[in-house]
Parts: C-alpha cells; sequence; structure tokens
C-alpha cells in the first residue's frame, strides 16, 4: 500500500521539473493523478509514461475557463481531488526592477498567484462537499523567504504564494483542509537562467550555490518528497507551513 492509495491529485505545472518529479511520485505511491500543463504534449506524455491512473490536461492557470475545466475533468475522470498542487509557476529575468515591465509583472503575478486564487475557487467547494477534507499544496520559494536581488517582482510573488498558503490554512483548517507551502529553493528548471540574469557558466552557477549550504541546487525528487509527505496521512497535524526544500538556504 502506497502512502496516496486511493487519493486523487492534481498537479499543475506538470509536464517538466517539480511537477514532474511530483506527479511521478505520486503514482508511486498510489495516487491518482491529473497532469495539467500549458505544454499539452509534455503533460501527454507524462500522463502516457504514467499509465491508466494519470490523465492529461491542457490547461492555462491564469484562464478561470482552463482551470474549471481541469477541475471538471478530474471529478469526471477520477473523481473529486483529494490533493491539489499548484505547482505551476513563471520567473522575469533576474534584472534591476525598474527593467522589468508591466506585461512581466502581470504574467507573474496571474500564473503564479491568481491561479491559486483561481484553483481554489473552482476545487474547494467540491471538497467541501465530499466532507472529509482535503489537501492543497501551494508551491512558493525561499525567494519570499529570503529574496534575492534582481528578482524582486518574482520574490513578491512568491511571498504572496506563502502567505495566502497560510491564511488559507488557518480558514480552513475547521474543515480539515490541511494548506501547506512547498519552498524550494532553485532547481535546474526550464527557468534557472532566468533566475541566474546571467549565461549559465559553472563560474555563475558557484556563485549561486555558494549560498546553499548542502551545496546542490534542488532537484524534482527534493520537491516530491515534500510532496507526498505533506499529502500523506503522516502530515495529518502540519499545515500552514512555509516547507523549505533548500539545502539551508533560508537558515
Amino acid at each position: 500500500m502506497g502512502q496516496l492509495t486511493n487519493k486523487v491529485a492534481i498537479v499543475t505545472g506538470g509536464a517538466s521539473g517539480f511537477g514532474e518529479g511530483i506527479a511521478k511520485a505520486y503514482i508511486a505511491e498510489g495516487a491518482k493523478v491529473v497532469v495539467a500543463d500549458v505544454n499539452g504534449e509534455g503533460a501527454r506524455r507524462v500522463a502516457n509514461e504514467l499509465g491508466a491512473s494519470a490523465t492529461a490536461f491542457t490547461c492555462d492557470v491564469s484562464k478561470a475557463t482552463d482551470v474549471n475545466a481541469m477541475v471538471q475533468h478530474c471529478v469526471d475522470t477520477f473523481g473529486v481531488p483529494n490533493i491539489v498542487v499548484n505547482n505551476a509557476g513563471v520567473t522575469h529575468k533576474n534584472q534591476p526592477m525598474l527593467q522589468v515591465d508591466e506585461a512581466a509583472f502581470d504574467r507573474v503575478f496571474a500564473i503564479n498567484v491568481k491561479s491559486i486564487y483561481y484553483m481554489t475557487q473552482a476545487v474547494l467547494p467540491h471538497m467541501r462537499a465530499r466532507g472529509d477534507g482535503g489537501v492543497i499544496l501551494n508551491v512558493g520559494s525561499t525567494a519570499g523567504i529570503r529574496p534575492r536581488p534582481g528578482l524582486t517582482w518574482y520574490n513578491a510573488s512568491k511571498g504572496a504564494v506563502n502567505l495566502l498558503s497560510k491564511a488559507m490554512a488557518v480558514e480552513l483548517g475547521p474543515e480539515k483542509i490541511r494548506v501547506n507551502a512547498i519552498c524550494p529553493v532553485i532547481g535546474l528548471t526550464a527557468m534557472f537562467e532566468q533566475f541566474l540574469g546571467v549565461p549559465d557558466t559553472p563560474e555563475n552557477r558557484a556563485k549561486f550555490l555558494a549560498t546553499i549550504p548542502l551545496g546542490r541546487f534542488s532537484e524534482p525528487r527534493d520537491v516530491a518528497a515534500a510532496a507526498v509527505f505533506l499529502a500523506s496521512e503522516a502530515a495529518e497535524f502540519f499545515t500552514g507551513l512555509e516547507f523549505p526544500v533548500d539545502g539551508g538556504r533560508t537558515i
């Protein structure tokens, strides 16, 4: 028996990086998973690799109609989700704050923050109707705890994710709906070079690695381990956490 046997999960940004790692770990622990991503081809690739317990859905999380349709697809395919992982995210290039234009600012907040508003609006009524609680995991960031220069507006979006997770946890706790923020340090995902803001060279990597005591970047397996634990019954008394997955970066 896996830690998530008979659970139904939605994972956004599931076509690559942390989301793909979480989806794979959830399947290994017995869950059924909706792999949602704006990259529909990538989502289908992951779902096909994971077999009959996974289904793909093309979803732009910054659009309410897409999120509503994705949640309905989950309900129709596997049932009401027990676990929702709001993992989809973007950044702007690491650069001085005045160089980030309004369109980039709006995109960061739409995908990183407003998407969680849309998902909560779509999924919470289903969880409440079922009446046996649930788990919402929002992928925040160490950027919302110990911000780096050059990523000011991204830092702010992740600070919002971290805080809204705590606020949701307080409000939804009486309904046994647990909400936690997973806060990874920089990882070798598609956004890596944007985080650096400079060419991805060994020298530039070394500057970032010097700020992480355990001496490596985060990997999908690290974030997936946190996501499995926080969604499992072993974590039934854990809510409202900023859960760093950071090799000591936020110490």
